[in-house]
């Protein structure tokens, strides 16, 4: 897998949490395959993983996507999220791909799908966000 800005900084508590961790990338394309840990902590009483355990991976995935496409120089808070849940989330593994679709000066727009360790589709979303110049975004 190719080196990412990702790499050059710490996780934050919320990745942390998630267990997210870079599985692949392709920075030039705005491309990256993040995976999550869908931990029991994170169920409904159901026994499937909350909606928006599962919503929090993709806003995460998508800011990475447009993180490493740029090397790390902007960061991009969400202004939108429309996510389609399409499969309950059993606990276990859970990969994210997200690809920026258009980066602008002031918005990217982000898709994203989310899937089982099995490849059952789990969800899909999109999202605008505002772009940020990281040193101006992260203290």
């Amino acid at each position: 897998m190719p080196a990412t800005a990702l790499d050059r900084i710490p996780v934050s508590p919320c990745s942390s949490l998630l267990g997210r961790r870079v599985i692949d990338a392709r920075p030039g394309d705005g491309w990256i395959s993040i995976g999550f840990d869908g931990k029991a902590e994170f169920c409904n009483t159901a026994g499937f993983v909350q909606g928006g355990m599962l919503a929090a991976m993709i806003e995460g995935a998508m800011g990475a996507a447009v993180f490493a496409m740029t090397d790390g120089k902007l960061y991009c808070p969400a202004i939108s999220l429309t996510v389609n849940f399409l499969a309950t989330a059993k606990p276990g593994p859970i990969i994210c791909e997200a690809e920026v679709t258009q980066l602008g000066k002031t918005i990217a727009f982000v898709e994203a799908k989310l899937s089982a360790n099995d490849g059952t589709l789990l969800a899909t979303a999109t999202s605008s966000a505002r772009v940020v110049e990281t040193a101006k975004a992260i203290r």
